[in-house]
């Protein structure tokens, strides 16, 4: 693994030369202003910094154990009792103050996890107590079988499911090599989750023309209010024409929130009934940049609702540009999250926003549904305020949080 930090006048500009170093397979570790150096520094505008990572095959293990050297330090007996000079040394061979400002980005990321790691480790194994041959002593774990059981402990407890847990430790446990540092494995691990989430995918404009924007899910998951943060981002922030239509006929209130809404932007709102009336709203707004399109609530078991909303989706195809932003509660259990999600995938296919992210304490199901599905992350809520409480999916924050860092 390569961990490697870029600079430029804006993030693009940062990520570009580093895709134009290291190739377009690199992942973003961190992100944060700088101060520009030297000589009347005070003049020169701040600047983007931008820490990669990119995993190699060829030099994985002795580049990631050379950058990331002091990610996580245990405080393991035999550490404490090396020799002042062994510890130099061994900070020498890892390289010299560049390669450790390297491994800040992913330290600053997991701070938690040296002191629940200690304590972990320092526990005797609980199931040697209950081994009825006591004369027969079982092999000791290794310190790095201890911590990648720990982490699957800690990604259990944030609700990943276990299949998703165990494949991603599997996956770090056949490239180990012998002796590997518990630093190189948490590293190795951080880069793999963020792989699997990959980077958010939410709206962008139509190539020509306007975009439709159809948002679908399950009643009580707070469709209306998302579609209202996401409505006052691009009207108020962005200065876009945004128009809003409900196809909700089912409740009543929830076409009023929506037309409060409007009201308050000065957007256009309308409530859509047949497909006629939503292609002359797509006639009516055709100078617009978005129709973000309200849709009823419904058991996803309901069949005759599901056909309906069907038809609503594809009546746009062809006309105009469509995404189709399948909206979730982090709060939902998995197994119900898997029946919703395959229910609408018979419609259509969809991008995911989480929402209730203040409500839960753990995140798994961000991860299991990513990969259950295959669907792009977009945006996740934490909260009732608009136009707050709403951003891009950050998967260096969850994946953080998964691994049992702080938030």
């Amino acid at each position: 693994m390569i961990i490697k930090k870029f600079t430029g006048k804006t993030e693009k500009e940062a990520m570009d030369t580093a895709r134009k170093e290291l190739g377009e397979g690199v992942v973003v570790m961190n992100v944060r202003d700088v101060k520009a150096k030297g000589f009347f520094s005070f003049l020169k505008p701040h600047l983007t910094e931008v820490t990669v990572a990119l995993e190699e095959e060829s030099e994985r293990y002795s580049a990631a154990v050379t950058a990331i050297n002091n990610v996580l330090a245990t405080s393991q007996n035999k550490e404490a009792q090396q020799p002042q000079s062994a510890q130099q040394g061994g900070a020498e061979r890892a390289g010299e103050q560049p390669e450790r400002r390297e491994s800040s980005a992913i330290e600053e990321k997991l701070d938690s996890l040296q002191s629940l790691l200690e304590q972990q480790l320092q526990k005797p194994d609980e199931n040697r107590a209950e081994k009825k041959d006591e004369e027969q002593e079982p092999k000791e774990e290794s310190e790095i079988d201890k911590f990648m059981r720990l982490l699957h402990d800690t990604m259990r407890n944030n609700e990943v499911d276990d299949q998703y847990a165990t494949e991603i430790l599997d996956e770090i446990a056949q490239a180990n090599k012998p002796n590997m540092p518990i630093d190189y494995a948490l590293a190795n691990i951080y880069q793999k989750m963020i792989l699997k989430f990959g980077m958010p995918d939410c709206i962008t404009p139509a190539s020509k023309g306007i975009k439709m924007v159809f948002f679908i899910g399950p009643t009580g998951v707070g469709k209306t209010t998302t579609i209202a943060k996401i409505a006052s981002i691009f009207r108020v922030d962005m200065k876009k024409k945004v128009a809003l239509l409900t196809a909700d006929t089912y409740r009543i209130a929830a076409a009023e929130q929506l037309r409060t809404y409007a009201n308050i932007l000065e957007v256009p709102f309308r409530i859509i009934y047949t497909v006629e009336e939503i292609e002359k709203a797509m006639e009516d707004f055709r100078d617009y940049d978005y129709i973000l399109v309200d849709t009823a609530g419904h058991s996803h078991q309901n069949t005759t609702q599901k056909e309906s909303m069907s038809t609503f989706i594809h009546s746009v195809d062809g006309k105009a540009e469509k995404e189709v932003y399948l909206v979730l509660s982090a709060t939902t259990k998995y197994r119900d999250l898997i029946s919703i999600a395959d229910a609408y995938k018979e419609m259509t296919d969809f991008k995911l926003i989480f929402t209730k992210l203040d409500e839960t304490t753990t995140l798994g199901s961000l991860l299991n549904l990513r990969l259950y599905t295959g669907a792009s992350l977009s945006y996740v809520t934490y909260g009732q305020n608009v136009p707050d409480d709403i951003e891009e999916f950050n998967p260096q924050s969850t994946v953080k949080q998964l691994l049992g860092g702080k938030h």
